[in-house]
């Protein structure tokens, strides 16, 4: 059952397309975890364009899935970054958002049977 994610949004623009929300998990599935790693590395370094264009990268797939939440911590980010912020500012904001992109990851896994 569904609580990280909710495809509400990919079942309505494929017309309840299976293989296209398989394609769009999977897509979110190599993608997203890699952008997680850039923001998290962008923060570290307060490379604020790296940690932007990762944080923007992902926000069209986490608004996609449903994830309100983790976008609401991905718009965050990017604000941050917008801002020029410190980064104690920031650290809690990013946990969060890797928490609910890693129990979505789980989740989403075990939903569709993907290894």
């Amino acid at each position: 059952m569904a609580l990280q994610y909710n495809l509400s949004k990919v079942y309505e623009i494929s017309e309840n397309d299976n293989e296209f929300a398989l394609q769009i998990v999977s897509l979110f599935l190599q993608e997203v975890p890699a952008e997680l790693k850039s923001i998290k590395e962008g923060i570290e370094l307060k490379d604020y364009s790296r940690t932007y264009s990762a944080a923007h990268k992902i926000k069209p797939t986490l608004d996609l899935l449903g994830m309100d939440l983790a976008y609401d911590d991905n718009m965050e980010i990017m604000n941050w970054t917008k801002a020029e912020g410190k980064r104690k500012e920031i650290k809690e904001v990013y946990k969060s958002l890797k928490e609910r992109i890693d129990a979505a990851v789980v989740e989403l896994k075990k939903d569709f049977k993907l290894n």
